[in-house]
C-alpha cells in the first residue's frame, strides 16, 4: 500500500511538471523529431535507394528507443540535482521510504509518463516515413520490461555519481551520445556487446518491429542474456547509489548544494 501511494504521487508530480512546464515539454519532443527529420532527410535524399526502406525502418526503431533510453537513464540524474538545488533533498533522506525508494517509484511513472509520449512519437515518425513496423505487443512488452530494468540500474548509477559531485549536466549531455552509440550499434559487430546493459533488449526489439519475428522465435539463450542483464545491472546500480547516499550522508552532502 505504501508503495502504491508512493507511486500515485511520483505520477502526479511527474505530470503535473510536465503540464505546468508545457513549453519546455512541446519543445523537447520538436527537439527529438527535428532529429529524426534530419536522420530520415539523409537516408531519403542521400542513401542507397535499395535498401532505403530497411535504413529509415532501422532508424525509426532506434530513434524511439534512444529518446526513451534518455529519459529513463538521465531522468534520475537530474531529478537528484533539481532536489538538491531545490534544498529538499535532505528532506527526502528523512522519509521513511528513504531516498532510494522514492527514487525508483519516480523511474517507474517517469517511464510509464514518456511512454505514451514515445508511442506518440513512434507513430508520428512512421506517418512521416511512411513506414509501418510491426507493433507485436505480446512479443514487445516482456523484452521492453527486461531492457527497462536494466536501464534503470544505469539510472541509478548516475543518480549515485549525482548525489555526490551534484554538478554533472555535462556528463549527463555527453551520456546522450554514448547513448544513442549503444542504441544504434549492431550486435553483429560483436556478440560481447549483447552483455552492455539493454543493447540485447533494444536487438530483439528491432528483430520484433521490423523483420516480424515473434517471440516464440527467440531462443531461451536470448531471454537468459536479457534476464541475467536486467538483474546484474539493476543490482550493481542500485548497490552503487546506496554506498553514494551513505558517503553523502557521512560527509553531510545531502543538505548543500
Amino acid at each position: 500500500m505504501r508503495w502504491l501511494n508512493l507511486l500515485k504521487a511520483n505520477t502526479r508530480k511527474e505530470y503535473l511538471e510536465l503540464k505546468r512546464y508545457l513549453p519546455n515539454t512541446i519543445a523537447m519532443l520538436l527537439t527529438f523529431y527535428i532529429i529524426f527529420l534530419g536522420l530520415f532527410g539523409t537516408i531519403h535524399f542521400v542513401g542507397d535507394p535499395s535498401t532505403q526502406d530497411a535504413n529509415i525502418q532501422y532508424v525509426i526503431v532506434n530513434y524511439i528507443f534512444w529518446f526513451l533510453t534518455i529519459t529513463v537513464v538521465n531522468s534520475i540524474g537530474y531529478e537528484v540535482i533539481n532536489e538538491a538545488m531545490r534544498g529538499t533533498l535532505e528532506q527526502l533522506s528523512m522519509s521513511p521510504m528513504g531516498i532510494w525508494r522514492i527514487m525508483t517509484a519516480r523511474l517507474i511513472s517517469t517511464t510509464v509518463i514518456n511512454f505514451i509520449i514515445v508511442i506518440a512519437l513512434l507513430y508520428l515518425s512512421m506517418a512521416t516515413a511512411g513506414q509501418w513496423l510491426n507493433i507485436d505487443v505480446v512479443s514487445i512488452l516482456p523484452i521492453l520490461v527486461l531492457t527497462l530494468i536494466s536501464m534503470f540500474g544505469v539510472g541509478f548509477m548516475i543518480a549515485g555519481l549525482s548525489i555526490i559531485f551534484k554538478q554533472v549536466q555535462a556528463f549527463l549531455q555527453i551520456l546522450q551520445f554514448i547513448l544513442m552509440a549503444l542504441t544504434f550499434v549492431p550486435l553483429s559487430l560483436s556478440p560481447a556487446l549483447a552483455y552492455l546493459p539493454f543493447v540485447k533488449g533494444i536487438s530483439l526489439m528491432r528483430e520484433v518491429m521490423i523483420d516480424g519475428l515473434s517471440i516464440s522465435q527467440f531462443g531461451i539463450g536470448d531471454f537468459l542474456v536479457l534476464g541475467f542483464n536486467a538483474v546484474f545491472y539493476f543490482a550493481i546500480g542500485l548497490g552503487i547509489f546506496i554506498y553514494c547516499e551513505r558517503i553523502a550522508i557521512n560527509k553531510g552532502l545531502l543538505a548543500h548544494y
